[in-house]
């Protein structure tokens, strides 16, 4: 059992409308196709963070320290910082170029509710964890 629970309704329909963007990389919007531009040929993008796990507000300085160590756990990945936004809130992630599987162990890592999945020529996707 990971001890991640559900998120609220309140909280995915946050999820759902949140656009989420980094680097070179199309903006990402779930349930929409993004532009091919910037994608990888093959394989997704998994947009993920460490920052105020189970969807509870940490510190801003406890969330960047947790930041700095997914960046250390996607060393060897591609991946680029960006973030997701809705209305005047915004949290830092990661869009790392890596399977799908590697990817929810990291967020399960960080206890994390979910992750926004892209891939070329597909709408974009949540996959929770609980």
């Amino acid at each position: 059992m990971s001890g991640i629970l559900p998120p609220s309704a309140a909280t995915r329909r946050s999820y759902r409308l949140s656009t989420y963007h980094a680097a070179t990389l199309p903006v990402v919007r779930v349930g929409r196709r993004p532009a091919d531009a910037g994608l990888p040929r093959r394989g997704t993008v998994v947009m993920l963070s460490a920052c105020n796990p189970g969807g509870r507000r940490r510190m801003d300085g406890w969330n960047a320290r947790m930041m700095a160590r997914l960046a250390v756990d996607l060393r060897r990945v591609p991946h680029h910082r960006g973030e997701g936004r809705l209305g005047r809130w915004s949290e830092p992630l990661y869009a790392a170029e890596m399977a799908l599987a590697p990817a929810l162990r990291l967020a399960r890592r960080y206890r994390q509710n979910a992750v926004v999945v892209a891939r070329r020529g597909q709408a974009a996707r949540l996959v929770y964890l609980a």
